[in-house]
């Protein structure tokens, strides 16, 4: 939501016209719209632009939007004739007639509409209508703001124009003076029984009337905050900032700095003179004045964006034919350089035969590496099985403590752990180079921070006796992970009991095994997600209290 002045908000929806960042190639007979949405590219044109026909009359197939429209050659003649006005399926409430004459080498229309939603309904960026004259071949002229001018929906208004074959419809716009109609076309002339003239068909060429991906929107229905002329602020005020924010997006105030600042100093008159509640009507001129100078800073902005475009394709153009120039005379120096580069395949082949054998010199190193990293590991097992539950997993050798080889409810070790423990860092010694992760787990009775505290203290036991018993302390890892990566089901006594558990997990590249984190209930796949909140115990130098464990629950 931005707010002009103080008094009236407007949201302003900074659409950056695709015409003024697209190729030179898509700038080509005229500027695009400020509202123009950029084509896909990767789509085939023939998707781009789905036609269907209803009746013989083409349509768009994303919505019911004729994409011709009927045009009346009005050749010069006396008096006037009449064609209506039908609202298309953006806004079917749109209606009317105009009164068309040629006179004095010019076309008089007089315009009646009704129906007329406020312009805002479909979009923000949407501030008022405009009258289009539309060529046989697809050139829109811009012939006037469509503003009320009777009750609150209908509209008024007399325009002349030099063109005598056309046809007309009306747009939802940001601001009066676009150049180029938006693809919301609200309404469109049909051609009635009493109308006269050569009757004609207007193919509106995509390419210089952009078609929109149509929707239900708005427009159809009642909106919040409905922006009329009706409102305190004039609406051309409304149109003056939309004008100036879409031109300052598209560049405008790098490439038209001084008619950009032109156009700001005639909306900050516009604002200061609706602040001050000053004359409507200067208010309404000085508001125009910052549109029309917003739209020309944009259309300059296209066209200085257009001539960098071309310039940096005739720079691609020149250093393209350079470099041809230096290709044919580095040719001749290929020519003498081939028979080096054979020569040199040559020798390639040689050095490539000669790195093939040494890959399979390497590869069977490798396995031979693999075969004894395999044997140790089995060896390791065996002997580790001998004193407590050892099995392989991807994460390495897990030997597994139950808690009944704690004092209860505490991390003291009974004897019979100290002894199975000197007995494992006996054989851990003759292993100096692998790395030992001792895990504490608990079941799922009892707070977290009692369970996380106790499974920690434990893991903590382990690991002090077996660096007691000269297992290299560098080696050890110490964390408790609480209740979390359960083995069992903690719904049974015997699967709480395997909860509980200090497990020794042995990994290292002599067993050909690296060290992995914890992987959730399974322990035989490798972990991929982050670990619990735990605190990992190095040695425990005063991080944890060593107090025994005390709670109500058993461990």
């Amino acid at each position: 939501m931005t707010r002009i002045g103080y008094k009236y908000p407007v949201v302003v929806l900074l659409l950056v016209a695709w015409g003024l960042v697209s190729s030179s190639g898509w700038l080509s007979a005229q500027e695009a719209n400020p509202t123009e949405k950029q084509p896909d590219a990767q789509m085939p044109v023939e998707q781009q632009e789905p036609v269907q026909l209803n009746k013989g009359e083409p349509l768009y197939k994303i919505e019911v939007v004729a994409r011709d429209i009927p045009a009346v050659n009005y050749f010069h003649r006396s008096g006037s004739t009449k064609i209506g006005f039908e609202g298309t399926q953006l806004l079917p409430t749109a209606h009317g007639w105009a009164e068309v004459r040629a006179e004095g080498g010019r076309t008089r229309i007089e315009l009646h509409l009704a129906g007329l939603s406020p312009a805002n309904g479909f979009g923000p960026e949407y501030m008022t209508y405009v009258v289009w004259g539309i060529t046989p071949e697809g050139r829109p002229v811009n012939l006037g703001e469509v503003l009320p001018t009777g009750s609150k929906d209908r509209s008024e208004m007399t325009v002349t124009t030099n063109l005598q074959t056309f046809g007309l419809i009306v747009t939802a716009e940001p601001y009066f003076a676009v150049t180029m109609p938006s693809d919301l076309v609200v309404a469109q002339n049909m051609v009635e029984k009493s109308t006269e003239g050569v009757i004609e068909q207007v193919n509106a060429h995509y390419t210089l009337l952009p078609r929109g991906a149509y929707a239900q929107t708005a427009g159809r229905h009642s909106v919040l905050h409905p922006v009329t002329r009706d409102d305190q602020s004039p609406l051309e005020l409304y149109e003056a900032v939309n004008a100036v924010n879409i031109a300052d997006a598209g560049g405008a105030s790098k490439y038209a700095a001084d008619t950009m600042a032109t156009a700001r100093t005639s909306l900050q008159n516009a604002q200061d003179m609706d602040k001050h509640n000053g004359d409507r009507k200067q208010v309404i001129t000085y508001a125009r004045e910052a549109v029309q100078a917003a739209e020309d800073a944009r259309i300059i902005t296209i066209r200085k964006i257009k001539e960098e475009d071309e310039a940096a394709q005739r720079k691609a153009r020149e250093d393209a034919e350079l470099a041809a120039q230096q290709a044919q005379d580095t040719a001749a120096q290929q020519a003498e350089q081939r028979a080096q580069a054979e020569a040199a395949q040559r020798e390639a082949q040689e050095r490539a035969e000669q790195a093939r054998l040494q890959q399979q010199q390497a590869e069977q190193t490798a396995r031979q590496a693999q075969q004894q990293a395999a044997q140790m590991r089995e060896q390791l097992k065996n002997q580790l099985n001998q004193v407590l539950q050892t099995r392989e997993t991807a994460r390495g050798l897990i030997v597994n403590m139950s808690d009944v080889l704690f004092d209860f409810n505490k991390y003291t070790l009974k004897p019979e752990a100290r002894e199975k423990l000197a007995k494992v860092s006996g054989i851990l010694l003759a292993y100096p180079n692998l790395k030992l992760q001792v895990e504490g787990y608990t079941d799922n009775i009892g707070s977290d921070e009692y369970n996380q505290k106790l499974s920690e203290e434990r893991a903590g036991s382990v690991r002090d006796y077996l660096v007691s018993q000269n297992v290299a302390a560098d080696n050890i890892s110490a964390q408790g992970f609480g209740k979390t990566h359960p083995i069992a089901d903690n719904s049974t006594s015997s699967g709480r009991a395997e909860n509980r558990r200090v497990q020794m997990v042995v990994s290292g590249n002599a067993i050909g095994v690296q060290e992995q984190a914890p992987g959730g209930s399974s322990e035989n796949e490798p972990a991929s997600v982050p670990q619990s909140p735990a605190t990992t115990r190095q040695g425990f130098q005063g991080n944890i209290p060593r107090s025994p464990v005390t709670a109500s629950n058993p461990r």
